[in-house]
C-alpha cells in the first residue's frame, strides 16, 4: 500500500475490521518511512458475478454504483441522509445476490429499488419511477400518485402508536 503523505510503498497494518456483514474490511495502517497512520477500505469482490441483463438483451457485471447514482439522482435536493442511500443500496444488492445466483433482469434491479425507495421518500420514489417506467402520458404518471395515495401504510409501525 502506497502512503497518501510521503508516497513510500511500505506500510504495516495496525488494526483490521470487516463492517457491512464481512463485505468492506477497514484497515488501520501506518506507514514506516513517515509514521503517519491512515485508514483504508476493502470491499470483498464476490468469486461469481452476478449479471445484468438489460432489456436490449446485452449482459453486464452488476455495478452497485449504477444503483447509488440512480438512487442519488432521485434523492436530489431532498432531505435523505446518505447513509439511509447507501443503505438502500446495500440492501438491494444483497437481496439480489441472496436470490439470484448468476443472472438478473435490470427490470428486477429496478422494482426492487423502486419498492425500497417508495418506503423512504415517496417523492424519490416517484423521480426514479417516471426515469425508470418511460412514462408516455401524464394519465400514467396519475395511476403512479394514485396507487401511491391508496396504498396502506406500514400498519406495524402504526401499532406501536396504540
Amino acid at each position: 500500500m502506497q502512503c497518501p503523505f510521503c508516497n513510500a510503498d511500505n506500510d504495516k497494518v495496525i488494526d483490521s475490521r470487516s463492517s457491512e456483514g464481512g463485505k468492506v474490511i477497514r484497515r488501520r495502517r501506518e506507514c514506516v518511512g513517515c509514521h503517519r497512520r491512515f485508514t483504508t477500505y476493502e470491499r470483498v469482490e464476490q468469486t461469481a458475478r452476478l449479471m445484468v441483463i438489460k432489456k436490449d438483451g446485452r449482459r453486464v457485471p452488476f455495478d452497485r454504483e449504477n444503483i447509488l447514482r440512480g438512487v442519488q439522482a432521485a434523492c436530489g435536493k431532498r432531505k435523505i441522509t446518505v447513509e439511509s442511500q447507501q443503505h438502500l443500496v446495500d440492501a438491494v444488492e444483497e437481496e439480489l445476490h441472496r436470490e439470484f445466483d448468476r443472472e438478473v433482469s435490470a427490470e428486477v434491479v429496478g422494482q426492487r429499488v423502486m419498492a425500497r425507495l417508495r418506503d423512504l421518500d415517496e417523492v424519490s420514489y416517484v423521480r426514479f419511477a417516471s426515469e425508470y417506467m418511460k412514462f408516455r402520458s401524464v394519465d400514467e404518471i396519475k395511476g403512479l400518485l394514485e396507487g401511491l395515495g391508496n396504498r396502506v401504510k406500514d400498519v406495524k409501525e402504526q401499532q406501536k402508536l396504540f
